[in-house]
């Protein structure tokens, strides 16, 4: 996982907590050292952190993924502009992610392995967003999507329809707006 990752949870934790609060964190999780943006660091890592701000937080693990994932996509919108400037909301800016923000991000984090998502749409207008990774981190794909929601002004009802955790090949969230 890139640094780029752990370098948006620090800020998160540091933001809302304080300076000392993500050497706390550090600790906690048993990890020590300072990530930087392009290296690479393993999964376990994260996952990690996550457990540990859980067991502080009293917080479920998926709901502090949860919430990295929607905090973080504000960050990646002051840092990464270009990337949402030319939509007015989630859903042009959803189906953008595979063909344009995941490979700029490999181009500017070599080695960067980003997930794969299909998108159908419900004849109601919701979105049915399938998200493809080796990673289990479906809780943070959810947090990142409420984020673009905020971001765009819009409110998301998001409901998983099958998980990868639970014995799927894939996840499955679907996305409307309220």
């Amino acid at each position: 996982m890139k640094g780029v990752i752990f370098n948006l949870v620090e800020d998160i934790v540091t933001e809302a907590n304080g300076p000392d609060a993500w050497d706390d964190l550090l600790e906690a999780a048993g990890l020590e050292g300072a990530y930087t943006a392009l290296g690479s660091y393993g999964d376990d890592q994260l996952f990690a952190l996550v457990d540990a701000a859980a067991s502080a937080s009293g917080l479920p693990p998926d709901d502090v993924m949860r919430h990295i994932g929607r905090k973080s996509l504000r960050l990646m919108a002051q840092r990464f502009p270009e990337f949402f400037t030319l939509h007015t909301s989630v859903r042009t800016f959803l189906l953008t992610l595979n063909g344009v923000i995941h490979p700029e991000v490999r181009k500017l984090y070599p080695g960067a392995q980003t997930p794969h998502f299909d998108f159908s749409e419900e004849p109601g207008g919701a979105i049915l967003m399938d998200y493809h990774s080796a990673r289990t981190m479906c809780p943070m794909a959810e947090g990142l999507t409420l984020g673009a929601g905020d971001h765009f002004g819009e409110t998301l009802a998001i409901t998983q329809t099958q998980c990868k955790k639970h014995g799927a090949d894939y996840c499955t969230l679907r996305i409307a707006v309220e």
